[in-house]
């Protein structure tokens, strides 16, 4: 049951400007992703960056 809690995506609001929303869409289309695809990738990828960032002294 705990597992689950830890798998189960959160819903959050996020506001964008129009231009930043156009950027990340053509971004997205270019990747094949949707709008909201793209922005977990690109979260998900600078997550990695920090840990390993913070690994590398």
């Amino acid at each position: 049951m705990e597992k689950e809690k830890d798998n189960a995506k959160k819903q959050i609001p996020l506001r964008l400007s129009a231009k930043l929303y156009a950027e990340i869409a053509a971004w997205a289309e270019d990747d094949f992703r949707s709008v909201n695809g793209q922005i977990e990738y690109l979260l998900t990828e600078c997550i990695k960056k920090r840990k390993n960032l913070k690994k590398d002294p």
